[in-house]
């Protein structure tokens, strides 16, 4: 048990190793001796749980869409099949994005050509948003003349948007931004009578900003930590 509990930490903390490396170079200038030595393991034990790079890189974009399953599951759970759980769906995403290495990791290996593989992390996410405004739209929740798959389109199209340009400036990823973007798309997109209860900021009050560290924010996101 207790050689398990081990292996399973030394799993872990090469994966959030690999995440923090990817996210700071991209996965072709990473190299493995950077992520052992970032984990603070030998190769050989790299070697022991991971056969080359593309099985580390592949382990972080699982756990991220792990993380991505779960903060769209609690949306839902909240919200059943309104707008709502789409917005703050959005906010979720965006916060781990700032706070959570194996996510952003995650993202930068997704939208690089350097690997050629269909990501489980953007696939998850755009399905939960086009199952999510398909049973909007069956609730009555959208606008009329709004069709479902027009709507996560473009719900996936700014998601994707601000991720990309947050690698470069960090404010495109404040919750300020993205409160900005719903407020000029829910008009569009929702039904007159449901509009009103909307909240563009998401429902639930936003926490703190964490402090950046080491093991929060690297590379081009040390241009700025987002406001809240």
């Amino acid at each position: 048990m207790v050689k398990q509990e081990r292996a399973a930490r030394t799993r872990r903390s090469l994966i959030q190793a690999a995440a923090e490396v990817f996210a700071e170079e991209g996965f072709v200038p990473a190299s493995l001796g950077a992520i052992s030595k970032r984990a603070g393991v030998s190769n050989g034990a790299l070697h022991f749980h991971f056969a080359n790079k593309n099985a580390l890189a592949d382990a972080v974009e699982e756990e991220a869409a792990a993380a991505i399953r779960r903060l769209t599951e609690v949306a839902r759970a909240r919200h059943g099949d309104s707008l709502q759980a789409v917005v703050d769906a959005t906010h979720d995403l965006i916060r781990c994005l700032v706070q959570d290495v194996v996510v952003r990791g995650g993202f930068e290996l997704a939208c690089g050509v350097a690997r050629r593989t269909k990501s489980p992390l953007r696939a998850e996410w755009q399905r939960w948003v086009e199952d999510s405004l398909r049973r909007a739209e069956g609730s009555g929740s959208l606008a009329d003349g709004v069709s479902w798959m027009d709507a996560a389109h473009v719900i996936v199209a700014v998601t994707a948007g601000l991720e990309v340009l947050g690698g470069e400036d960090a404010s495109w990823l404040s919750h300020q931004r993205l409160t900005g973007l719903w407020a000029l798309l829910l008009p569009r997109l929702a039904d007159q009578q449901e509009l009103e209860a909307l909240q563009s900021g998401g429902s639930q009050p936003q926490a703190p900003a964490l402090a950046p560290t080491s093991a929060l924010l690297r590379g081009p996101y040390l241009h700025g930590f987002p406001e809240q």
